[in-house]
């Protein structure tokens, strides 16, 4: 459809949030008024339309979203429409359970790094279709497995950097989660599909990627990014393949790479040392919501005594691999259980990994005091939840906020 499709069409606005006020300047700028605005479940308003632009925390699978497709009103998000316009031999999307910040924020850097513009938004913050967003050469757009549901088109490129369970509320199970998922891969436009090599949950469903192309080794010029833990070295290379794919000058020439990859910024809260005190560093890998990444976390740290600080909102997924992931630790790990599901993760160590040393704490600052108490004197303290910050705090921002305050009261 396009924005362009829009006009002279009753058209409706569902979520105001950061989509949603870039969705109501988009329609401004173009000149289109909106016949009805709602934030909310009370979606009577929006059944006089014939498009709604949703925000993409509203599943289609819930009844409010069924009781509009079910009047024939087609639901659609701005980013399906600004793929639709832009050219997509300039656009590479990142999908995957858990990485694709990380990936978008590196390619994103690549690109700017070898002198070219480049907009780095989608699921990362920053919607393309905002008019407030100056215009690129290319663009490096992060996308959700909420947001990838209502695409109808893709870019010439995609990376899916990890599968694993994750929003299984929002999809109602897994199997509708890989499948909205791993769709961005199919979609009309796209020509290549990079994934890691070996990623064993993603090749099991290699009927839903496309044309592949699997990544692996790490080269020497990803040590300029200063990035810990191999999951993130593995994430870079997928990036700079991404790039070489889409074929922006000069992603395959190594040494400009090399000079690119000095001006990365790692992303907060992504296995990032803020801290150390009596000799124990505290890392905050807040951003960690299950548990494939808090895996890959721990074993960026082989060799050294590890206090993971792990739990938060339930939903629901299934602790056991992770138990099983580190059960066969050969070196020192405490298991910190944090609310609300701290129980059901104790639960899932103690019938795949009764070896571990696992403890119940009442709140962060209460698990990163006796976390420090047990790393001293060279361990780490890891605070890889594999769970969201939902109930407890404002964001993961703020998760980790209260972690480094209790690491500065030590």
């Amino acid at each position: 459809m396009g924005w362009a499709g829009l006009r002279g069409r009753r058209v409706g606005v569902w979520g105001v949030g950061v989509e949603g006020r870039a969705t109501l300047r988009r329609l401004e700028a173009d000149g289109i008024e909106p016949v009805a605005v709602v934030d909310g479940d009370d979606v009577e308003p929006l059944l006089g339309c014939e498009v709604v632009l949703k925000s993409p925390g509203i599943s289609p699978y819930d009844d409010p979203a069924r009781r509009l497709a079910d009047a024939g009103v087609t639901l659609t998000s701005g980013l399906a429409l600004w793929l639709e316009d832009a050219p997509a031999g300039k656009v590479l999307c990142v999908t995957g359970t858990k990485g694709k910040s990380t990936t978008s924020s590196i390619a994103g850097a690549l690109v700017a790094g070898l002198g070219h513009d480049v907009l780095v938004g989608g699921n990362l913050g920053t919607p393309p279709w905002d008019p407030a967003e100056p215009a690129a050469d290319w663009s490096v757009i992060e996308v959700s497995s909420y947001q990838a549901h209502d695409l109808t088109v893709g870019p010439a490129v995609v990376v899916v950097t990890s599968l694993s369970q994750d929003h299984l509320t929002w999809h109602h199970g897994y199997e509708t989660y890989v499948a909205d998922k791993l769709s961005l891969c199919t979609r009309p436009g796209v020509e290549t599909v990079v994934v890691p090599a070996g990623d064993a949950e993603l090749l099991r469903f290699r009927d839903l990627l496309g044309a592949v192309v699997e990544v692996d080794g790490i080269d020497p010029w990803v040590d300029e990014l200063g990035l810990l833990g191999e999951h993130n070295r593995r994430n870079a290379m997928l990036a700079r393949e991404a790039l070489v794919r889409l074929g922006v000058p000069g992603a395959d020439d190594d040494a400009a790479i090399a000079r690119a990859a000095r001006g990365y910024t790692p992303l907060r809260s992504r296995l990032t040392l803020v801290g150390t005190c009596d000799g124990v560093d505290f890392v905050d890998d807040s951003l960690s919501t299950n548990t494939l990444p808090t895996l890959a976390a721990v074993d960026a740290f082989a060799g050294r005594r590890v206090a993971l600080l792990v739990g938060g909102y339930d939903r629901g997924i299934d602790y056991t691999p992770l138990a099983a992931g580190l059960a066969g630790r050969s070196d020192p790990l405490l298991v910190l259980t944090l609310p609300d599901n701290g129980p059901r993760i104790a639960a899932a160590f103690a019938e795949a990994a009764p070896g571990v040393d696992v403890r119940a704490a009442e709140d962060l600052p209460a698990a990163v005091r006796t976390a420090h108490e047990w790393a001293r004197p060279d361990g780490v303290v890891l605070l890889s939840p594999a769970a969201p910050s939902f109930g407890r705090f404002k964001d993961y921002a703020e998760r980790a906020d209260v972690f480094e305050a209790a690491m500065r009261a030590l």
